[in-house]
């Protein structure tokens, strides 16, 4: 039995960590039996003061307060880190530098998801952040797929959605269709499989909502954790 622990970086939102929470704990459990749990270290953020820095640019600050909580985690005494976020995988240097710790990248077990499903053209909805800048996406590239995103408009709103709803605990029905419109287009621009980009968005898209192979990042990214946690990887 592993005595691992892992520290998870997360309140970025909230919403989203909750759920890696919970499926860390249900892994470990379901695998050792009851009433064993997740060995974790947490260093939760107030989600508004990231999503200003975001939106103002000012990545320098954010890794600042990435590497301090990846420090505290390490003294903390995890061996090894999450950040519960696609977006702020951004940072993965600072985290990795700043608590010395190996991060557990969320684009690796996405990747191998992807490539065991035999979709290789796949449509990635997530932050702005994350769909217009290149450190996710090149990343699942490296990994060999072939990654796309929605037109401008459609990014917008996937954004929106996220921002204005998701991260305050809100699932609209009509937002729901405007993101099974964005999927569908997609589908129909040659898309193999859809990446849930953003740690939120398995919140309101649900398996019904594509015609094509959902790979839902933050469950994908905690069964990597879990694995981790077993001594599996």
């Amino acid at each position: 039995m592993s005595d691992r622990v892992l520290g998870l970086i997360g309140g970025i939102s909230w919403e989203s960590t909750a759920h890696y929470y919970r499926a860390l704990n249900e892994g470990v459990r379901e695998a050792r039996g009851a009433p064993h749990a997740a060995e974790l270290r947490l260093h939760s953020f107030d989600f508004a003061r990231i999503s200003a820095l975001q939106h103002a640019g000012r990545w320098d600050e954010l890794a600042l307060l990435m590497a301090d909580a990846a420090r505290g985690l390490a003294t903390a005494g995890a061996s090894a880190v999450m950040i519960c976020a696609n977006t702020m995988h951004k940072l993965v240097d600072a985290v990795e530098a700043g608590g010395g710790l190996p991060v557990l990248h969320i684009a690796t077990p996405t990747a191998a998801a992807a490539r065991a499903a035999g979709c290789r053209r796949l449509l990635f909805l997530g932050t702005a952040f994350a769909m217009e800048q290149p450190f996710l996406l090149d990343r699942l590239r490296a990994e060999g797929l072939e990654v796309f995103v929605p037109e401008a408009a459609d990014r917008a709103e996937v954004h929106r959605v996220i921002f204005e709803e998701l991260v305050a605990g809100r699932v609209l029905d009509a937002s729901r269709e405007q993101l099974r419109a964005v999927i569908a287009r997609g589908v129909a621009a040659g898309a193999e499989g859809v990446i849930l980009g953003c740690t939120e968005l398995m919140m309101i898209v649900r398996d019904e909502d594509s015609a094509v192979p959902l790979f839902d990042t933050m469950a994908l990214h905690a069964a990597a954790g879990v694995a981790w946690l077993l001594g599996e990887a």
